[in-house]
């Protein structure tokens, strides 16, 4: 069995332990005690040294804690160091998500179902009910306000007898790890915490994601959140250079410039579309009838796009016994449209055409388009519609 030191210190930095196993070529060992904290509860692994070589992951394995390093630990005693910049992070992620989920609690009756701490950022989803920009704000303001007031974070084991007052009942059997935040939490939890809240440092919610039955909460604690929100400055000082505008006025610009811009882009293809519409008239005018009657138009282009020969080819059979044909080499594909007297089906014509020369298509009676894998294709397909 393996001694967890960081179940009483999570400040613990160094230790001495004994080597008391080994598996895997010596690449993952067993020591007699550890304050190297393994993935579980949402919290990720600490990193470090043993005897010098790195820890690349900690695997809680029950009754005991494997550590997989980057070589062979070939000492009996190892002096073992803690990444400490990595820990105290999850340390002020994890207690600053206990106070989250509390605060959430308290204000709101929204549960924590679950609590993943990334890389970058780290989660907790809620149940209970809807979350409405207002919560958010009143929770995060709320839990800055606790953080402020340096509640005294602590750590005590209690048997599951004696256990009362827990924000979220525990199913594990045997003595609970109780953390506990003055006057607003209770939680079995076996993580690395702080001893007060403000430790934590700043909260800083960013973003919400509604998953399923709950909603997912991304938020960020202490140094990632300071160094989030100055990246969040930085950024949105950039664009209000771009806008040669002060920071708080940028917001307004952006808007009424994509509102113009959408306007613009309405107006552009109204344009494009009354252009499609005059150059089928066009084409159709030009077009000599042949001897069934059928005025025909082919035009073959390297590359285009299908869309705008849709318009076009649309407004060319919207006059009597038309076929419009339009081929496109890259890539390889097809639109075939005819006129609603002309007693043709484009979508089957087209389907059965491309599937013969290897590939997919289809459509409407008056309109379909297909794709073939090659130009020589491409080339049967227009003789067969032809």
């Amino acid at each position: 069995m393996t001694e967890r030191l960081y179940y009483h210190d999570s400040y613990l930095r160094s230790f001495t332990g004994s080597v008391v196993d080994a598996a895997g070529d010596a690449l993952t060992i067993y020591l007699d005690r550890t304050a190297f904290y393994p993935t579980s509860g949402g919290q990720p692994f600490d990193t470090g040294f043993i005897a010098g070589v790195p820890v690349v992951e900690v695997i809680d394995e029950g009754e005991r804690i494997a550590h997989r390093v980057a070589a062979p630990v070939t000492v009996a005693s190892a002096e073992c160091s803690i990444d400490w910049q990595r820990r105290f992070d999850h340390m002020q992620q994890h207690s600053g998500q206990h106070l989250l989920s509390a605060v959430f609690e308290e204000l709101f009756q929204l549960h924590t179902v679950s609590f993943h701490l990334g890389q970058e950022s780290a989660t907790i989803d809620l149940e209970g009910g809807p979350v409405e920009n207002r919560v958010i704000l009143e929770a995060e303001r709320r839990a800055n306000e606790l953080v402020f007031e340096n509640r005294a974070v602590a750590v005590q084991f209690e048997s599951p007898g004696e256990v009362q007052g827990l924000r979220k009942p525990s199913e594990r059997e045997g003595t609970l790890r109780i953390v506990s935040i003055e006057g607003i939490d209770r939680t079995a939890c076996g993580g690395t915490h702080v001893r007060a809240t403000g430790e934590i440092g700043p909260i800083l919610i960013r973003k919400l994601e509604k998953i399923r039955q709950t909603v997912r909460v991304e938020f960020l604690c202490g140094g990632r959140a300071v160094r989030r929100a100055r990246a969040d400055f930085q950024a949105l000082a950039r664009i209000a250079q771009l806008y040669s505008a002060p920071l708080d006025e940028t917001p307004a610009l952006a808007e009424g410039q994509l509102e113009a811009a959408r306007v613009a882009e309405k107006a552009r293809r109204k344009l494009e579309l009354d252009l499609a519409v005059y150059r089928g008239k066009e084409l159709y005018d030009a077009a000599t009838p042949g001897p069934d009657g059928f005025r025909r138009h082919t035009v073959c282009l390297g590359a285009g796009s299908m869309d705008e020969l849709r318009a076009v080819a649309q407004s060319f059979t919207g006059r009597s016994k038309a076929v419009f044909v339009a081929l496109l080499e890259k890539p390889p594909s097809i639109l075939y449209a005819v006129s609603e007297d002309s007693g043709l089906d484009a979508g089957r014509a087209v389907k059965d055409a491309v599937t013969e020369a290897g590939g997919r298509g289809g459509g409407s009676t008056r309109v379909a388009q297909g794709s073939v894998p090659n130009v020589a294709g491409l080339e049967k397909v227009a003789r067969g519609l032809a």
